[in-house]
């Protein structure tokens, strides 16, 4: 893997666990700029569940050749009681308007995290 996707797997998988954690809405560092989304079918579950998927994608490291070909870790799946949890991480500018145009810089980067159940794919 090259040193520019390396560098875009560090930031996402610390910025993967930061927006976890002001999800729990603990204080977050703002090494890695971003914000922290989930879809109304993740938000309707009952919050126990919510927390055990939260904890299962800031714990996430099964990224393999099929599911993170670009080796960016930018997307993955978990399982909570049999169902399937997506979390997707996008790049933006920092006005969030348009695609980064390097999302290996933090400084002009704004990265989206979004949790959502399979069916909301």
């Amino acid at each position: 893997m090259d040193q520019v996707k390396q560098r875009i797997a560090k930031l996402n998988d610390e910025f993967r666990r930061v927006a976890v954690d002001a999800a729990f809405g603990q204080a977050t560092p703002e090494q890695v700029p971003g914000k922290f989304c989930a879809t109304q079918g993740f938000t309707a579950l009952p919050r126990a569940d919510q927390i055990a998927i939260l904890q299962k994608v800031r714990l996430f490291e099964d990224f393999t050749e099929a599911s993170d070909p670009y080796g960016e870790h930018d997307f993955g799946i978990v399982k909570q009681k049999g169902e399937s949890f997506y979390w997707k991480i996008d790049y933006y500018d920092k006005n969030l308007e348009y695609g980064s145009e390097d999302p290996a810089d933090p400084e002009q980067t704004t990265r989206v995290m979004t949790v959502m159940c399979h069916y909301e794919y």
